[in-house]
């Protein structure tokens, strides 16, 4: 039996959900930008695209290419209150929904179309309703795997519906370009390129010894991909029930390769991570790093169990830096991540120790004063020399529960 595999993209999340919420803003042109003063465009509607505004342009270009932009400052709760009522939608029909970000997430229906019809069915229904109930529109794709359902999403924006049925693939990948595969990237696409790679279809008849000379293990993968192969399943995100693990992720907007850059980040990461493992009242035992490499397709991730519970900034950050440093970074990185896990639940009682209960003390002063001012009003000095603050701008990847699960395929 062929799986079924829906990827369902949400339109303009943000600024769909800013027009749905003020009606004053529908039919105009709108981008959602964080929360900083030195910050870039995270969304824009698709009346302001019309006029070229972009995703990661600066405030003054999206005004310059049109004057009539309406600036609207990100409400993470209003969108994850959103996201979890689309969830909340495709786990009736499924309880394999992986959420792959906040606005997107990839089902598996192989064993749904039984109750509720063919695959198609299901995604007109589930445009319908989320449409009706909420006022947004999202594309779809529908393939045998995830690789080829996120490429189908992609080729009918705004409120499309694309099917990619198995006898389709290989016309469909003679068709289409590499770069508009998810996990290659501008450079990867430019170093495929320069070997005459052009399409998918010339990247899957590409001499797999030669594509692993040149790129090492990634290459046999690079030519499945290219033949539209993909095994990896759908993996369902847990739901709201219980906090098991306290995570954050950040795709940088470049490639990093110097442990200082890298540590700035991951002092952030640190810092996001354990004011939100405070604010759910858990300590965790087990930290964990994920990182992802400039080519979007090697990964490592490391973990250490500590012997006591921990929840402040500092004490993550340390624990990060270990593990860091017993990794091999074979190339410039992409992606960070900062996780903790094995958590307990803890009454808050005074350290022993004047050191440890001046620490807390800060912690706590820090937190407070980023809680009603926004995150990094304040934060540790060896952060200041770092562009990118987390309230400035919304990741993309940002999931509305953390990381749940920090394995990629």
């Amino acid at each position: 039996m062929d799986r079924a595999i829906l990827h369902i993209d949400m339109n303009a999340f943000f600024a769909s959900v800013e027009q749905q919420a003020n009606p004053d803003l529908q039919g105009k042109p709108v981008a959602v930008v964080g929360s900083g003063h030195r910050t870039v465009i995270t969304t824009a509607s698709y009346e302001a695209r019309r006029f070229g505004v972009k995703t990661g342009m600066a405030i003054w270009e999206g005004r310059r290419a049109c004057p009539e932009l309406i600036i609207i400052v990100g409400d993470n709760k209003k969108y994850t209150h959103a996201s979890r009522q689309i969830i909340g939608m495709m786990r009736q029909y499924t309880p394999l929904v992986e959420v792959f970000s906040i606005d997107e997430a990839f089902l598996d229906v192989t064993h749904s179309r039984a109750l509720f019809g063919s695959a198609e069915t299901i995604a007109h229904q589930l445009k319908a309703r989320i449409r009706q109930e909420l006022g947004l529109t999202c594309s779809v794709g529908i393939a045998p795997n995830k690789l080829l359902a996120k490429l189908a999403s992609d080729m009918q924006k705004p409120d499309g519906l694309t099917v990619i049925a198995p006898d389709q693939i290989k016309a469909v990948l003679e068709s289409v370009t590499i770069g508009d595969l998810c996990g290659i990237g501008k450079k990867l696409e430019r170093r495929l390129n320069l070997l005459g790679i052009k399409s998918c279809g010339q990247l899957g008849r590409f001499p797999e010894e030669l594509l692993s000379r040149k790129f090492g293990i990634i290459g046999p993968r690079l030519r499945e991909m290219g033949q539209g192969i993909d095994d990896s399943p759908v993996l369902a995100t847990e739901g709201d029930e219980q906090v098991k693990s306290v995570g954050h992720s950040m795709t940088l907007h470049k490639d990093i390769d110097t442990r200082q850059d890298i540590l700035r980040y991951l002092l952030q990461l640190a810092e996001m991570v354990g004011r939100r493992a405070r604010r759910y009242g858990v300590s965790g035992k087990t930290v964990s790093i994920y990182i992802r490499f400039a080519d979007f397709f090697t990964n490592i991730q490391k973990q250490i169990t500590l012997d006591s519970y921990i929840n402040l900034s500092n004490d993550i950050y340390r624990s990060a830096v270990r593990l860091l440093d017993s990794m091999e970074l074979s190339q410039p990185v992409r992606l960070l991540g900062v996780c903790l896990s094995n958590l307990e639940y803890q009454e808050q009682q005074p350290s022993l120790f004047a050191e440890e209960r001046r620490k807390e003390q800060l912690t706590r002063a820090m937190d407070a004063v980023n809680d009603r001012f926004g995150d990094f009003k304040l934060t540790f000095g060896s952060m200041l020399n770092t562009e990118e603050k987390g309230s400035h701008v919304i990741s993309p990847a940002w999931r509305p529960e953390g990381i749940r699960s920090v394995v990629v395929t």
